[in-house]
C-alpha cells in the first residue's frame, strides 16, 4: 500500500470509530479498494468512472482530511474530463474552504488549466473568426489565476509553467483590448481609444501586442490634433517594435 493509500486508510480508521472491529476493518477495506479504483480509471483516461467513485466516497465522509484529497482527485478528474464549469467550482471550493492549505498552489493551477485556450475552438478554426473580437472572460480568468499561483507560490512546481501560459494570455488579453480600441478609432471616439489602448500597455505591458496599442495611440492623438504626442507614440513604438514601425 502506498503512502497516500496509508492515509486514506487511516482517516477511515478514525471515521469509523464507532464500529466494531470487524465492521471497521471491512469498510476501510472497500474505500480504499474504491480510492484505488478511482485512481487507476483516471490514470487509464476512464474520467467518468473515476468521478464517479471519488463523489460517491466524498458523499460518505465530507468533513474529513480525506475529503480534502478527494476534492483534489476530483477537480484534475473533472478537468481532464472537459467539466470545466466542475473543475472551477471544486477549486473555488477547496480554496475557500482551505486557505492556508499546501496545496492551494495546486488548485489555483487546475483553475487556470481549465480556463486556460491555447488554440482557437473548432469552429473559430473552421470559419476563420478571430478569437481576439472574443470577449476574454475565460482567458481572463486563467491570466488571473496563474498571476495569484506565480504571485503567491513562486516556489511551487507549477509556476514555471503558469509563466509560459501567462505570455500568450496577456498577448490575447492585449490583443483584444486593441480590438475595442481600434473599433472606437474607426467610429471617431478618439478619446475612448487612447484610453482602450493606453489601458492594454500598462496592464499588458511586454505583450507583442503593444506594437498595435502604440500605433492607436498615434493615430488617435493625429486625429485629435495633438501632433507631440503622436510623435512620442511613434517615437516609443520604433525604438521598441522597430520591425512594426
Amino acid at each position: 500500500m502506498t503512502h497516500r493509500f496509508a492515509v486514506v486508510a487511516a482517516a477511515l480508521v478514525v471515521l469509523a470509530g464507532c464500529a466494531n472491529n470487524e465492521e471497521q476493518e471491512t469498510a476501510v477495506n472497500n474505500i480504499v479498494e474504491a480510492y484505488e479504483t478511482a485512481k487507476t480509471s483516471v490514470s487509464r483516461g476512464n474520467f467518468t468512472r473515476g468521478i464517479q467513485i471519488f463523489e460517491a466516497i466524498q458523499a460518505r465522509y465530507p468533513f474529513s482530511d480525506l475529503s480534502r484529497q478527494i476534492q483534489l482527485d476530483l477537480m484534475y478528474a473533472y478537468y481532464k474530463a472537459g467539466q470545466k464549469e466542475q473543475a472551477v467550482e471544486i477549486a473555488d471550493t477547496f480554496m475557500r474552504e482551505n486557505p492556508i492549505h499546501e496545496r492551494v498552489d495546486y488548485a489555483l493551477y487546475i483553475r487556470g488549466l481549465a480556463y486556460f485556450e491555447d488554440e482557437a475552438g473548432f469552429l473559430e478554426r473552421r470559419f476563420r473568426k478571430d478569437v481576439t473580437e472574443r470577449p476574454p472572460y475565460e482567458v481572463s480568468e486563467a491570466y488571473s489565476s496563474f498571476r495569484r499561483l506565480v504571485e503567491r507560490y513562486p516556489a511551487s512546481q507549477y509556476a514555471p509553467d503558469a509563466e509560459q501560459r501567462m505570455v500568450f494570455l496577456k498577448n490575447r488579453l492585449a490583443a483584444y483590448e486593441n480590438h475595442v480600441a481600434d473599433y472606437y478609432l474607426r467610429r471617431g471616439a478618439y478619446i475612448a481609444a487612447l484610453n482602450r489602448a493606453k489601458a492594454a500597455l500598462e496592464e499588458y505591458n511586454g505583450a507583442p501586442a503593444n506594437a498595435e496599442s502604440l500605433l492607436i495611440m498615434e493615430q488617435a492623438y493625429e486625429k485629435l490634433g495633438m501632433f507631440d504626442l503622436a510623435a512620442d507614440a511613434r517615437r516609443v513604438l520604433e525604438a521598441n517594435f522597430p520591425d512594426e514601425s
